[in-house]
């Protein structure tokens, strides 16, 4: 695939003297990316240090999304924290309830006198991380959402056409009856288990993973990810990986590696998953839509968004904020943003990145680069599909994972897995909600 490139902010790199660098404030950013998105970071971080003399981002990788969120809050307890967190999606609602630890994007935007206009955002992408006056509370930086990756090779090789219809799932039963039965041993794999598979599931087909709006209502909120719809959809993919037609890999992207590698047919993953595979994958691939269930009112409605957004810690001085909303504005910048979407698979954060690649012609050298802004925003969001917003639901995650992973392996039925994981996770709701009391 070819890239358009619409600005070299990012190309190269500079390495300032230490005389210069000595002078600048200096912005802490800590961020959970690795290997080639880890890559693209470091070239946006250098060159924004490059640009100008009054700051200099320290860009440092603290683990996972999960470490990464466990560190800043160790760190800002200890009186540590970096001025930039890279927090994940699920983490929103406890950053919302850290009280004094976090100053809002916005006020960090006027206090600095920055220009900041918030209607230049996708909607569906600022939404998740803004208050109930509107006013973003955090930066989305790497917003993505799930999409169907495909191994055209692995599916000529079964003797079926590339470009067979794959929009739902009940056209993706045959196939992997047909790649099984031609001796493939990853007919279909996925990442983000919970993330994929029940909240986007859900909100794909208008149905709520939880009460209160999924949460944005309020903290009395209860799981309801458990309904005919989302037991079905388990089942059929624990009957898949009794016959050996889905392979589970991991609770994160671990199959990303058995796709990029050719083993796996069909990946569903993050649109994100385009960096990875661009540069490793050694067979003809596309991406394709996330399937839906047929017969589903409002189905496919719209999926949600994953990745993580910036926020920004208390405790800075002006200079600092001063350099935060430099390097915020920087990020939002049309040329940088419309360079990341296209690097990353991640979804445009502003509507103007989004328009420039379509108007340099990206899209359409690309074919399927432009699905995932398509998923997002073909439809108006309801209350099930505009995101999810629950406290600890980290823990929540693992708890669903843990449900989850005893039916791939036969230990129990989709229905008591589910209802297990929902009554789990309202006890986790419940000490969420009385400890922001």
């Amino acid at each position: 695939m070819k890239t358009f490139a619409i600005g070299a902010m990012i190309a190269g790199t500079t390495i300032l003297s230490p005389l210069v660098a000595s002078a600048q404030t200096e912005v802490q950013f800590w961020h959970a990316f690795t290997g080639r998105l880890g890559e693209l970071v470091d070239a946006q971080v250098a060159a924004f240090n490059a640009g100008q003399s009054d700051y200099t981002v320290v860009a440092t990788n603290k683990g996972n999304y999960s470490e990464t969120l466990n560190a800043g809050i160790a760190a800002f307890r200890a009186g540590e924290q970096p001025d930039i967190l890279m927090v994940f999606e699920v983490g929103t609602a406890t950053m919302m309830a850290a009280k004094g630890a976090v100053k809002p994007v916005f006020q960090v935007m006027a206090d600095a006198g920055a220009t900041f206009d918030q209607d230049a955002y996708v909607g569906a992408v600022k939404g998740y991380y803004t208050d109930t006056n509107g006013q973003m509370l955090s930066l989305p930086f790497n917003s993505s959402t799930p999409v169907l990756w495909v191994n055209r090779d692995a599916l000529t090789a079964a003797g079926i056409d590339a470009d067979t219809d794959l929009s739902t799932w009940d056209k993706i039963g045959p196939v992997l009856e047909t790649l099984k039965a031609s001796g493939s041993t990853c007919p279909l794999t996925t990442a983000w288990q919970s993330w994929i598979q029940l909240e986007n599931l859900s909100a794909y087909h208008n149905t709520p993973f939880a009460t209160q709006d999924n949460g944005f209502a309020g903290l009395d909120t209860e799981l309801a990810f458990n309904s005919p719809l989302q037991v079905k959809h388990i089942q059929t993919l624990g009957d898949w990986a009794k016959d050996g037609k889905f392979i589970y890999a991991g609770r994160r992207n671990e199959g990303g590696a058995n796709f990029r590698a050719g083993e796996c047919a069909l990946f569903t993953e993050s649109s994100a998953g385009y960096a990875g595979i661009k540069s490793e994958a050694k067979f003809s691939f596309d991406v394709r839509p996330l399937p839906y269930w047929e017969g589903v009112a409002d189905a496919p409605l719209n999926t949600i968004i994953g990745g993580a957004s910036l926020w920004v810690m208390e405790g800075k001085d002006e200079a600092h904020y001063k350099g935060v909303a430099d390097f915020l504005n920087y990020l939002s910048s049309t040329p940088v943003q419309a360079q990341w979407h296209q690097d990353t698979g991640y979804l445009p954060i502003t509507v103007a990145a989004g328009e420039a690649t379509r108007e340099a012609g990206f899209y359409e050298a690309n074919p399927g680069t432009d699905i995932a802004v398509i998923q997002m925003t073909k439809n108006t969001p309801t209350a099930n599909s505009k995101g999810i917003r629950l406290g600890n639901f980290d823990q929540i995650r693992t708890v669903i994972d843990e449900e989850l992973e005893a039916v791939w392996v036969g230990d129990k039925d989709a229905q008591t897995a589910l209802d297990s994981a929902v009554s789990r996770g309202n006890e986790l709701l419940r000490r969420f909600e009385a400890a922001s009391r």
